[in-house]
């Protein structure tokens, strides 16, 4: 009975000093992942995981907690698909875990491209387009019709083809820095 008491009081200081000796990322430390998967805001939603892998070691006090190509999570935490004539595609996301540790971390979030230029060049190229041909066909007066119809036949376009969602293409390198989390140490500097 003792001697059992001895192996369990043993393995406990053994446990608990291998514990006190893990090194974990500390808040503040950056931390670069490339994309496992393609993401984007026309098909994302709050909630869905990711996975990727890190691009860079993570060294902690001389230590690697984690090296170059280890298994990375997070999850979609805000998504917004495009509107067709405003509002670009959004999309945040944070990272979860490293290795199967969890970690929180800051935000990573892009946005699609405005929609202002594609649709001034839409809308205003088919005004132009149906002033000249209303100014052909019926001079003053057929340009003036012509401009209003060139003009919401551009809208047209630009409404059926306006969407601008913002897309993480896989391999995309991301940078987040965490602020909390207990991932520990797993690899030693070499």
């Amino acid at each position: 009975m003792i001697m059992r008491k001895s192996v369990v009081f043993t393995m406990l200081l053994l446990c608990s000093a291998l514990l006190a000796s893990a090194a974990t990322v500390p808040a503040g430390t950056k931390v670069t992942v490339r994309m496992g998967a393609e993401l984007s805001s026309g098909t994302a939603k709050i909630g869905d995981t990711w996975k990727g892998t890190l691009a860079k070691d993570v060294v902690v006090d001389g230590n690697t907690v984690a090296k170059t190509g280890d298994e990375v999570t997070g999850k979609v935490t805000n998504v917004k698909s495009s509107g067709r004539l405003h509002a670009p595609g959004q999309l945040s996301l944070r990272l979860t875990s490293i290795n199967g540790e969890p970690v929180h971390s800051s935000l990573y979030a892009r946005q699609g491209k405005s929609h202002t230029k594609s649709n001034a060049t839409k809308i205003g190229g088919g005004a132009a387009a149906g002033a000249l041909i209303g100014a052909i066909a019926g001079g003053g007066k057929g340009a003036a019709i012509g401009t209003l119809a060139g003009g919401a036949a551009g809208t047209g376009v630009a409404a059926y083809t306006g969407k601008e969602e913002v897309v993480i293409p896989a391999e995309t390198p991301m940078t987040f820095t965490i602020t909390g989390g207990t991932a520990s140490a797993t690899h030693k500097k070499k």
